[in-house]
């Protein structure tokens, strides 16, 4: 088979491609003919050695979805779609022809999706599902504060929110796109510009008590406003940091509002765990409830460092690869 290789961090210029023997399925894995990869911006931090947790050499690629060619024999043909935090990092990933992956990892692609829109939708709603509902726990009537919100994760999260019966405030220096899935879902909009404190209309928007459950996206630079957003005994949610990854605050408002500060990592939740997540999703994406970010552009596989240079240099909307 091709795949994508890097055996040094770098830019994406380290990428090569390479010829590799097949994988070979066994009594506990399959392998899959990938038919979509996305390329996500952990993506392209794990090239740059942002991840400890990689090993080298190594192909990269968390997203896809494809067909089974060798496995268990009910799931030979099968069109399935998956993701995880080892695969690309402890484990080859999905920026390759084939893939090889636990049986226990794969899950039926719903019905409705292209293998492009079912690539782009795994570390987007597996983070957005992870941080707000089983971490954050958010509820029916509760108020949610999304940093990012124009984002993957943050379009997922507004979507998952609106799906859970939650009202949602959007924050970001552009509300979402009209043809953005998440934009009918932000029921009001804080711009991060403007000569007004963030935190002071997020508070305006929620009758000046804050937002139950605020989700940074973004983090670092928006981390004040985001805990100076958050309701009396509400919850954060932190997955990402931009600039500088210190920040201070008010240790006594901290308390006093009794804040709940979390961190979440999507990269701890292996292909398995993922895979079983994903089940759990499936019958949204079915309805229609959720729906991936518009795909903007598509590449092959000896194209693949051009495409993770648009996806560094934030190309609005999804880069698949079609390996």
């Amino acid at each position: 088979m091709r795949a994508l290789h890097f055996d040094q961090f770098g830019t994406p210029e380290v990428l090569t491609v390479r010829h590799a023997a097949d994988p070979v399925a066994t009594d506990n894995q399959a392998v899959i003919a990938v038919k979509a990869a996305s390329i996500n911006p952990s993506d392209v931090k794990n090239v740059g050695g942002a991840f400890p947790s990689t090993v080298l050499p190594r192909v990269p690629g968390r997203d896809f979805a494809g067909i089974v060619v060798d496995g268990p024999t009910d799931w030979i043909g099968a069109e399935v779609w998956g993701t995880g935090g080892d695969i690309g990092f402890s484990r080859d990933g999905s920026h390759a022809e084939l893939l090889a992956v636990p049986v226990d990892a794969m899950v039926r692609m719903p019905a409705g999706l292209s293998f492009d829109e079912a690539a782009t939708a795994g570390v987007h709603f597996v983070t957005a599902w992870l941080g707000a509902i089983r971490t954050a726990e958010l509820t029916k009537d509760e108020t949610i504060a999304i940093f990012g919100v124009s984002g993957g994760v943050g379009g997922a999260v507004a979507q998952i929110a609106a799906a859970r019966g939650a009202r949602v405030i959007g924050v970001g220096r552009t509300p979402p796109r009209a043809d953005s899935p998440a934009a009918k879902y932000v029921d009001a909009f804080v711009s991060l510009e403007g000569p007004d404190d963030v935190a002071t209309r997020v508070r305006a928007a929620t009758g000046g008590r804050g937002a139950d459950v605020v989700f940074d996206a973004i983090g670092g630079v928006t981390t004040a406003a985001a805990l100076a957003s958050v309701a009396p005994g509400g919850r954060m949610v932190v997955i990402s940091a931009v600039g500088s990854r210190t920040i201070t605050f008010d240790l006594i408002d901290f308390y006093r509002n009794e804040t709940r500060l979390l961190g979440v990592d999507s990269t701890k939740l292996g292909v398995v765990a993922a895979g079983a997540l994903l089940s759990e999703l499936t019958p949204y994406f079915e309805s229609g409830a959720f729906r991936p970010l518009p795909v903007a552009r598509t590449y092959g596989l000896d194209d693949a460092p051009l495409a993770y240079q648009a996806v560094a240099s934030g190309t609005s909307g999804r880069i698949v690869l079609h390996p």
